[in-house]
């Protein structure tokens, strides 16, 4: 919130103080490393809800821990980027206080133990994530990609939701930890399916698995630095987060090992192709993001200690390179004033730190020895080497994807900086070192990380390898190359492959691209044709109800009475009490008259008398007069029986219909009969009578029936030592029925404002002023010489 005052007061500079808040929320969180390598978790929850058991409950544990300090880190870095990446923009302000708001969400939803506050902060990174897509609103194509990316991943909500409740019912507790020690109880529950289904859908759309891919290369339409955010730490990950988190309540079967190896590896491999067809740098590397999304869940539906070991380090690795690749795309972009790829070329002489990040987070991208890729890649060779065929399957295709996704990383790093200068829109020079410090730092973290591997093994894989199985794992990362190891070739093939890939990118490219042109539609066509027909499906359900004829609605709304009255006494037996029984008598016996007096009589005839007045009216005037007599008729019932409140309060209903109605109908010849044709006459009429007869019907069997007094004698002896008022149906009306009471007031206050737009009198334009017309000026013929 205070960001963009923060923008104004600072100017530039508002980039590095903004960053200290996610700085020190890493600092903070590092505090918390000791305690979690030793094995401890972390545990707070405050009351929330307490009738429904909710709390806002947090946990930190190896998993939580490496995606918030993830988050945090190159969130800090994020925000020094964005300060120099967008200087000057009019508009800065908002986009930093929408960064801040967007890592704030993802850090909730890491950290949440609580289903419901994981929720709560899964929808929060829904809606930040579309302010900041559609940042650029004025173009069509960045209100899209928004729009695209929140109906996608708000579906997943969705799901998210109807499998959180799921859980609670079958495990009892709201809270993630408490699910956990039960999986054996979801797991042989009658809705594990169901229960699984839901969960799938939250994280395939949230992670962008196929075939809900699609959404993610379309969310490029974001500034660069919104880009480096969501594909590495933010909410791309989010879905692979709830999958590794939900692994040891849910994971384990056979279904769920199939559903995510199959989804995953599909994914692998069509978001690797993806890449190869692109030409855009923001493009390529949104396509590289979707295989590494379907690697991550893949790695999580193995299961096996080297698939987990190899997911959490390659979440790792992922982040600081592909942070590190959008934000070299970003500085390419900004200072050469292109990204396509084929225009590129020899930009290491004029920007060579740039080049230096790039390089350093290709390494890792590769794989090669020393960054911590390469242990990932190691990790997931080993989980699959030596099984049946089905793991030699997905060991292959591990191969082929991590070979484009090398292939891939060599063209991104040499493409653009080696070879010939070639000329760009803008001439080309060396980024600003807020924009260079992200990816530096990240390359440089990839390979640090990658030559200290008994401080990553310790500290990062087996803390988060642990808290996602449920126990104890042990860590064998070493620098130690064995030439004899089949894990070391299946490497050495994947760079080969890698090598052979890079240079036949372009081929590659024509081909995928002739594929796609005869193909002829994708799934982003399908889901404009899907919100199309929704638009137009909408428009035609609109017009088909409300077409604006009042007449026709009363008509359905007194149907829909009659229907509600009815159709309960007749599915229940509710009208068998009109029958004539041995113990109830006959209808002579059931239906008399009570001993009125006289004045009682009075205000029935009152009523009647008015009834008949409507019906009779000879003038519109007359008959809006004469709908005021039912309404004090019932005032004075409710003044007979002792509620005089009630009673002055209707009859001020009553006045001021009367009012209201007379003013409306100004607008109309009020002298006049309406006549009506006899169907309409007979159609009201019927739905009159039937609905009359219907209350009255309802009204004798609930007094017939046994008054159960429990409500009122709840409210006689509760209303004066909690609410404090001795009126029991004020308290009720302020009290206990608090929100009715402030819908009933919005609805009359609704209705006012309807009266006052009717009555207010347009003004009549005032009548333009002809000009004056010109002279006419009368040519007198010329005489003409004979």
């Amino acid at each position: 919130m205070l960001a963009p005052f923060i923008h104004r007061l600072a100017g530039g500079f508002a980039g590095w103080i903004l960053a200290l808040v996610p700085a020190s929320i890493f600092v903070l969180l590092l505090g918390y490393v000791p305690t979690v390598v030793g094995g401890e978790v972390i545990a707070s929850a405050i009351p929330w809800v307490p009738a429904y058991g909710i709390n806002l409950s947090f946990l930190v544990d190896g998993l939580s821990l490496i995606f918030a300090l993830t988050i945090s880190g190159v969130g800090t870095l994020i925000m020094l980027y964005s300060g120099a990446y967008l200087a000057g923009h009019p508009q800065q302000g908002r986009f930093l206080a929408f960064m801040l708001a967007f890592m704030g969400a993802m850090l909730g939803l890491v950290l949440a133990d609580s289903l419901v506050v994981l929720f709560v902060f899964w929808e929060l990174t829904s809606v930040t994530s579309f302010l900041l897509i559609g940042f650029d609103h004025t173009r069509q194509a960045a209100r899209r990609g928004a729009i695209q990316a929140l109906v996608i991943t708000n579906i997943g909500g969705m799901f998210l939701l109807a499998g959180a409740i799921l859980v609670q019912q079958l495990s009892g507790s709201w809270e993630m930890s408490a699910a956990r020690a039960m999986g054996d109880v979801l797991r042989e529950s009658g809705l594990y399916l169901v229960v699984l289904i839901c969960f799938l859908g939250a994280a395939f759309t949230k992670s962008a698995q196929f075939p809900l891919h699609f959404w993610l290369p379309n969310a490029m339409e974001a500034p660069t630095p919104v880009s480096a955010f969501l594909h590495s730490a933010t909410m791309v990950q989010a879905g692979v987060y709830l999958l590794a988190r939900m692994t040891p309540s849910l994971g384990g079967t056979e279904i769920w090992t199939n559903v995510l190896v199959l989804f995953g590896g599909v994914t692998l491999i069509w978001g690797a192709l993806g890449a190869l067809k692109q030409t855009d740098l923001k493009q390529i590397l949104a396509q590289t993001t979707i295989a590494s999304l379907g690697l991550l869940v893949l790695l999580i539906g193995l299961g096996s200690d080297a698939a987990i070991a190899a997911m959490v380090l390659y979440f790792v690795a992922h982040a600081f390179y592909k942070a590190g690749l959008f934000m070299v795309a970003g500085a390419i972009d900004h200072e050469a004033g292109t990204r396509e790829i084929t225009v590129l070329g020899g930009l290491a002489d004029k920007m060579p730190v740039t080049f230096i990040g790039a390089a350093l987070a290709a390494l890792s991208m590769i794989g090669l020895p020393l960054t911590v890729g390469y242990f990932a890649k190691e990790e997931m060779y080993l989980a699959l080497f030596g099984g049946e065929w089905t793991a030699w399957l997905v060991l292959a295709i591990l191969v082929a994807g991590n070979a484009m996704l090398a292939g891939v990383a060599l063209m991104v790093m040499i493409r653009p900086f080696l070879g010939e200068a070639r000329p760009t829109p803008k001439s080309p020079h060396e980024a600003p070192i807020a924009m260079l410090a992200g990816p530096i730092l990240l390359g440089a973290a990839g390979v640090v990380a990658g030559i200290l591997p008994d401080w990553l093994g310790h500290d990062v894989l087996v803390p988060g390898a642990g808290a996602i199985l449920g126990r104890g794992v042990e860590s064998h990362l070493t620098l130690a190359l064995d030439l004899t190891s089949p894990l070391l070739w299946l490497s050495a093939l994947t760079w080969a492959l890698a090598i052979l890939v890079y240079r036949q990118v372009d081929a590659i490219r024509t081909v995928l691209r002739r594929f796609d042109t005869a193909l002829g539609w994708t799934a982003d066509t399908v889901f404009d044709a899907v919100m199309f027909g929704l638009i137009r499906f909408s428009g035609a359900v609109t017009r088909f109800l409300h077409h604006g004829q009042l007449e026709f609605y009363l008509v359905l709304v007194f149907a829909a009475l009659a229907l509600a009255l009815f159709g309960p006494m007749l599915a229940w037996g509710g009208l068998d009490w009109i029958m004539p029984t041995a113990e109830l008598g006959d209808w002579s016996q059931r239906f008399s008259l009570p001993a009125l007096q006289f004045y009682e009589w009075g205000i029935i005839a009152l009523a009647v008398l008015g009834l008949i007045a409507v019906l009779v009216a000879p003038t519109r005037l007359v008959a809006i007069l004469s709908l005021g007599v039912q309404g004090t008729a019932v005032a004075l019932i409710f003044l007979m029986f002792g509620a005089p409140d009630l009673a002055f309060t209707q009859l001020m209903v009553e006045i001021l219909s009367v009012v209201i109605l007379t003013f409306v109908m100004t607008r109309l010849r009020l002298d006049q009969r309406d006549h009506r044709r006899f169907e309409d006459w007979a159609r009201d009429g019927t739905l009159a009578i039937i609905c009359g007869l219907g209350v009255s019907l309802m009204l004798m069997l609930v007094l017939n029936g046994t008054l159960d007094t429990r409500l009122s004698e709840f409210f006689t002896a509760t209303s004066v030592p909690i609410a404090h008022g001795h009126n029991i149906v004020n308290v009720i009306l302020v009290d206990y029925r608090g929100f009715d009471t402030l819908g009933e007031i919005a609805v009359v206050m609704g209705a006012g404002m309807a009266v006052v737009t009717l009555l207010r009198r347009p003004k009549k334009p005032p009548m333009p002023v002809a000009p004056p017309a010109p002279p006419v000026r009368v040519r007198r013929p010329r005489k003409v010489a004979s």
